[in-house]
């Protein structure tokens, strides 16, 4: 509840400074135009949904958040998001693919990446679906990519952050293999906590049972970005 009366609230504060920053602007040309919202657009969301979420805790959104550059480079990365995220999107129709500020959040559940109950090893249909993300990240080769592990509910807290752990290295793993620089991922377990769906039903848990990718610009794209805001 808090987090969508925030969300609300963003929106509608959000509106009325891209409305002001489109008059401030309105003498530039396109491109510094789109770039210019979008830093505002950034810059807000990193700020407002940072100081009223804890930074978006400990997930894939707080990282997400916390790789705001903000300014008119802020504005260019946002832009290249936007068409990586589109692109993911028409590559694998069952995730849950979120834009926000200079990132991408993307949570792969059971339509697309879920475990088996007690298991890490990535299913059949897992791997068929990180097969269709491949040839994506490998576009957009100046990102890194953070990678989160869950689990339900059941089972010893350490034992699920442990488990959490090698689901995300699974996927990290399989990801490699396909050709992608092993040094963009970076993994985290976060067990049972941060739930999507209710843990007191087996379609609950199988949704629980995910990873979560949070997408941010590495030093490469930002430095191109300055350069580009540069000119």
């Amino acid at each position: 509840m808090k987090n969508s009366i925030v969300k609300i609230v963003l929106v509608s504060f959000l509106l009325g400074i891209t409305l002001n920053s489109c008059k401030a602007v309105k003498n530039s040309n396109k491109t510094q135009r789109g770039a210019a919202i979008g830093a505002v657009g950034g810059a807000l969301i990193g700020g407002i949904l940072g100081n009223n979420l804890g930074k978006g805790g400990n997930g894939a959104l707080g990282a997400v958040i916390g790789g705001v550059v903000g300014g008119v480079a802020g504005g260019v990365i946002g832009n290249k998001m936007d068409k990586q995220a589109r692109e993911i999107r028409e590559a694998l129709p069952g995730a849950e693919v979120e834009r926000v500020g200079e990132g991408i959040k993307l949570v792969l559940g059971e339509n697309s990446v879920n475990f088996d109950f007690n298991k890490a090893s990535l299913t059949a249909k897992a791997k068929q679906n990180l097969d269709k993300l491949v040839p994506v990240f490998k576009e957009y080769p100046d990102t890194n990519i953070k990678i989160y592990g869950y689990t339900d509910s059941k089972g010893a807290d350490e034992y699920n952050l442990n488990l959490s752990n090698q689901r995300a290295a699974a996927v990290k793993t399989y990801l490699a293999s396909k050709g992608l620089v092993n040094a963009r991922f970076v993994t985290v377990g976060m067990g049972e906590v941060e739930p999507i769906a209710d843990n007191e039903t087996e379609a609950g848990r199988s949704k629980n049972r995910r990873v979560e990718f949070a997408i941010v610009a590495n030093e490469k794209m930002i430095q191109d970005a300055q350069k580009e805001a540069g000119k």
